[in-house]
C-alpha cells in the first residue's frame, strides 16, 4: 500500500467564535483511491490543496490530509469498515454492496459520483472476437473477482448474451490483479492472462501494442454513458463531520471543473503525480475522447443496484438514486 501524506500545519487559533459556534470536526482527513485516470478529481485534489481550501472556506481549521492508493473495492471497503480511512473511492457495486449491508449500523453512502467513464475488456487472444469466445484456459484479469465494478459489468454481459440465472458463468476465469501488473501481463503474452477488465489510461495502453484488441465496452453493456467510481463514507463519519463532508464534495466539483477547463495542464499532472511514463499527448487524448468525463452526479447507478438485487447479491435496493447519497447531493441531476 503506498501513501502520500500532505500535513499541513492548522490554522491559528484565536479568531473569535471560530471554534465556538459549531462543534468541532476532525483535523484528519484519510483518503484512499485506486489505479487508472478516473482517480484524476482526486490527483488534482490533492496537488492543489483543494480540499484543505474548501475546508478552511467552510471555517474549521486546515486539516492535515493523508492520501492512500489500494488496489479493488473489496480492499477499500474493508479498510473503511476497519476504520483506518474515512473517505473511500470505488467502482458503482462495491458502494451499493457496502450500502445495503450496513443500513441498520454503519450507514455507508455514497458523497459524490468521480465521473464517468467507458471501461473496456480486451484480450491478446486473436480468436476471441466476444465473451462467449474464452474458455477455461483463458484467465481475464480485474480488480477484485465477483464484486469490483469490472465482475460486475462481465456478470451483466454474461447474463445478457446466456441468458436469466447464467451471469456468473465467466466468475470462474476471473483472477483479482491490479491494472498496472495486469496490463504487463496482458502486453507480455506469456502469463496465464489473455484479457484484461481494466480503466484507462491502462486499457488504451494496452490497445497500442500488437496482437491486443478489444472485446467488450461497458457502455455498451449499460446502454450508455455510466459512473464508473464513487467516492463514499459511513454515517458515523459524515454525522460527526458535515461541514467537512460539504467541504470535500465542493473540492471535488472544482477538481472536475479545473479538469474540463484545463485537458492539457491536467495530463501533464497526472503523468508527474503518478511518475507515469506516458505521452502528454496519450493522456490529452483520452481525455479529450467520448468515454470519459468527471461529474459529481451519478449516472445509471440504479441499473447497477437492480442488477445486484435481482441476482441475490443486495437484499434490498434503493428505490431512488438518492438513497444511496448523503443529502448534499440529493439536488443534482442523476439516474
Amino acid at each position: 500500500m503506498r501513501r502520500r501524506h500532505l500535513l499541513a500545519a492548522p490554522l491559528a487559533l484565536g479568531v473569535p467564535g471560530l471554534a465556538s459556534a459549531q462543534p468541532a470536526e476532525t483535523r484528519q482527513i484519510r483518503i484512499a483511491q485506486q489505479f487508472g485516470l478516473i482517480y484524476l478529481p482526486f490527483i488534482v485534489m490533492r496537488e492543489q490543496r483543494l480540499l484543505e481550501a474548501a475546508v478552511r472556506a467552510a471555517g474549521l481549521p486546515e486539516p492535515g490530509v493523508s492520501w492512500i492508493q489500494v488496489s479493488g473495492g473489496a480492499a477499500m471497503n474493508d479498510a473503511l469498515l476497519s476504520g483506518s480511512l474515512d473517505i473511500a473511492a470505488a467502482g458503482v457495486p462495491p458502494v451499493i454492496l457496502l450500502w445495503a449491508r450496513t443500513r441498520p449500523n454503519l450507514r455507508v453512502r455514497a458523497l459524490a459520483s468521480l465521473g464517468s467513464q467507458s471501461i473496456w475488456l480486451n484480450t491478446n487472444r486473436a480468436e476471441v472476437r466476444s465473451i462467449a469466445d474464452f474458455t477455461e484456459r483463458d484467465r481475464i484479469a480485474l480488480p477484485a473477482v465477483r464484486v469490483s465494478f469490472q465482475s460486475i459489468v462481465l456478470q451483466m454481459a454474461a447474463e445478457k448474451l446466456f441468458g436469466p440465472g447464467q451471469h456468473g458463468r465467466l466468475d470462474s476465469i476471473t483472477v483479482s490483479l491490479p491494472h498496472p501488473d495486469a496490463t504487463a501481463q496482458l502486453i507480455a503474452g506469456r502469463t496465464e492472462i489473455t484479457a484484461h477488465f481494466g480503466n484507462p489510461p491502462f486499457q488504451q495502453q494496452q490497445l497500442q501494442h500488437a496482437g491486443i484488441h478489444q472485446v467488450l465496452d461497458s457502455f455498451d453493456v449499460l446502454g450508455g454513458a455510466h459512473t464508473g467510481n464513487l467516492s463514499y463514507a459511513t454515517g458515523r463519519w459524515h454525522d460527526a463531520n458535515p461541514r467537512t463532508a460539504a467541504a470535500f464534495v465542493t473540492a471535488l466539483g472544482q477538481a472536475h471543473a479545473w479538469i474540463a477547463a484545463n485537458r492539457r495542464a491536467a495530463a501533464e499532472l497526472y503523468i508527474r503525480a503518478e511518475r507515469a511514463s506516458l505521452d502528454v499527448a496519450f493522456v490529452e487524448s483520452i481525455l479529450n475522447g467520448g468515454g470519459v468525463g468527471f461529474t459529481t452526479a451519478p449516472e445509471r447507478v440504479l441499473a447497477f443496484a437492480d442488477f445486484q438485487h435481482r441476482t441475490g447479491q443486495i437484499p434490498v435496493k434503493p428505490d431512488h438514486w438518492q438513497d444511496l447519497f448523503f443529502p448534499a447531493l440529493h439536488g443534482a441531476t442523476g439516474s
